[in-house]
């Protein structure tokens, strides 16, 4: 750190932690915490200005990891330089952690009394409303033209193959490239990620052992090795913030690992809508219920390290980063393939979400609410676990 850095963090450090903390720890609604941000941080507190918070919005939008976790990096480094980036970053996602790891063990504790398994249930539909509202509005800003409707569908289709996502988000990247940068670049770039996809799976294969084949202690399904790196993927690879890490964590650790049963997964994305913070702490949770506070502690860590890495790495060059039209390019090919992906995340959910017809007027209800009213989904959500302990009292006295 040079002297200025230095004198720059010393005079910025205190204001840099109280506001990431008190973030962290109070702002609910995912992407809707950016727009707490730029009210908080940007119109209120005059951190940056109105175009430099832009220039940040673009450049968390562009790199896969939490965008609301690397917007505070950026705000973070725009006030106290890297060392500032890397404080406002730990202020913001420490509180979310502790929150969700304390609603995990009183969920592990408590899970089946009839009280708390009411307000899930009422939650489960909520939640999910909230997420179809939160789609189709991130739907109309990422597919605006025909090309990008196709590659949505593409991707959706592509789900049930033996791609994986990563591997349909690359291929939606080089289609971006071939149909909105230039063609030559974009057919190479296409081929060469068919390559790689085609063969890539089956090197991987030959060197690893099956899912089944992971040794089993007594209750855990994986060692903290297996969480850690699993949630390192998730965070270095998903493009599209929270939500679309959602959709990788649903598809891996329920279908394919088994870590989780779907109605836990629902649990557990219910108790992630009650943590302030990053939607993205869900994996607290799923460290929590594999291998217990350890696995807590990897999982979280694990899934935010690859956006302070890519973050404080990136920030010293971002004119450069977002000058390059190859960049956008791809990034227009990868929006659509992200709703895509998150449509049918959606409708693996539903299921578990809704199982009879009050569950489903709950879901009708959240997003008829929150289409036509500003009421936050917090207040949804405390409502909607209040008529579910409700109907479950009435059941039980039935």
């Amino acid at each position: 750190m040079t002297s200025t850095e230095h004198g720059v963090f010393a005079r910025s450090w205190k204001d840099i932690a109280s506001a990431f903390l008190r973030l962290g720890a109070t702002s609910y609604g995912g992407p809707a915490i950016m727009g707490i941000m730029q009210a908080e941080l940007q119109e209120k507190r005059q951190w940056v200005s109105r175009e430099r918070f832009v220039e940040g919005l673009s450049l968390v939008n562009m790199l896969p990891g939490a965008t609301a976790t690397q917007l505070g990096i950026f705000l973070g480094y725009t006030r106290g330089g890297w060392w500032g980036g890397l404080l406002g970053g730990l202020c913001f996602v420490l509180p979310a952690f502790f929150v969700m790891l304390a609603l995990t063990i009183a969920y592990a504790s408590l899970g089946v009394t009839p009280i708390l398994r009411g307000a899930l249930y009422g939650l489960g539909p909520v939640v999910l409303g909230v997420f179809v509202v939160a789609v189709c509005r991130l739907g109309r800003s990422a597919v605006s033209t025909v090309s990008q409707a196709l590659i949505a569908v593409a991707a959706a289709a592509a789900i049930g193959s033996p791609l994986g996502i990563a591997a349909i988000l690359v291929l939606s990247g080089g289609a971006g490239l071939l149909l909105f940068h230039s063609r030559r670049p974009g057919v190479i770039v296409v081929v060469a990620s068919a390559a790689v996809v085609a063969v890539l799976p089956v090197v991987l294969w030959s060197r690893s052992a099956p899912v089944s084949a992971i040794p089993r202690g007594v209750a855990d399904p994986a060692s903290l090795a297996d969480i850690g790196a699993y949630f390192f993927k998730v965070g270095a690879f998903t493009v599209g913030g929270g939500l679309t890490m959602i959709a990788f964590i649903q598809q891996q650790v329920v279908e394919q690992f088994h870590w989780l049963t779907p109605r836990e997964f629902i649990d557990g994305l219910a108790l992630g809508q009650f943590t302030p913070g990053p939607l993205l702490m869900v994996a607290a949770y799923v460290g929590y219920k594999v291998a217990g506070v350890a696995g807590a502690a990897v999982a979280a860590a694990a899934a935010f390290l690859p956006s302070f890495i890519l973050m404080l790495a990136v920030l010293p060059v971002l004119e450069r980063v977002r000058k390059l039209a190859w960049t956008r390019a791809v990034m227009k090919g990868m929006g659509p393939a992200v709703i895509g992906v998150l449509g049918v995340s959606l409708f693996g959910i539903a299921p578990h979400a809704l199982p009879d017809l009050f569950a489903v007027a709950m879901l009708v209800a959240t997003v008829i609410v929150l289409s036509v009213a500003r009421i936050g989904a917090v207040r949804l959500m405390i409502a909607g676990s209040v008529l579910g302990v409700l109907r479950s009292r009435v059941w039980a006295s039935v």
